[in-house]
């Protein structure tokens, strides 16, 4: 049974920073590109960004481009998202997905195979 977990989030001030995890089990982790997706209330589904199964090739959203750094670790089967300089309109909550044994991220939701329950990130002014 994949599973996928996501921790992390919490309360930020605006210009802060977090770090956000997602610890997956039960697929080829090592294998499979993944993916963080966040959604805002009344909004649509929105990519953050994706890293390929070595780590070699990150591609990110157009919102969070240059504040986010997306990251895995194999050995301990976690992707993680930082997160800096954190703006009120970064308030969503964020999923974490997985493309099983599939090595290339995609920035399309409906190419990943797994999701997370999410963890919701605040962002105050």
């Amino acid at each position: 049974q994949v599973q996928l977990v996501e921790t992390g989030g919490g309360l930020v001030q605006a210009g802060g920073s977090l770090r956000i995890s997602c610890a997956a089990s039960g697929l080829t982790f090592s294998r499979s590109a993944m993916g963080w997706f966040r959604q805002a209330v009344g909004k649509e589904r929105e990519f953050v960004a994706g890293i390929s199964w070595n780590g070699g090739s990150t591609v990110y959203g157009d919102s969070p481009k240059g504040r986010f750094t997306i990251s895995r670790d194999n050995a301990k089967n976690t992707v993680y998202l930082q997160m800096s300089s954190l703006q009120p309109e970064d308030t969503a909550v964020y999923y974490c997905a997985a493309r099983n044994e599939k090595l290339t991220q995609s920035a399309t939701a409906g190419r990943y195979d797994y999701w997370g329950q999410g963890t919701q990130v605040t962002v105050s002014s």
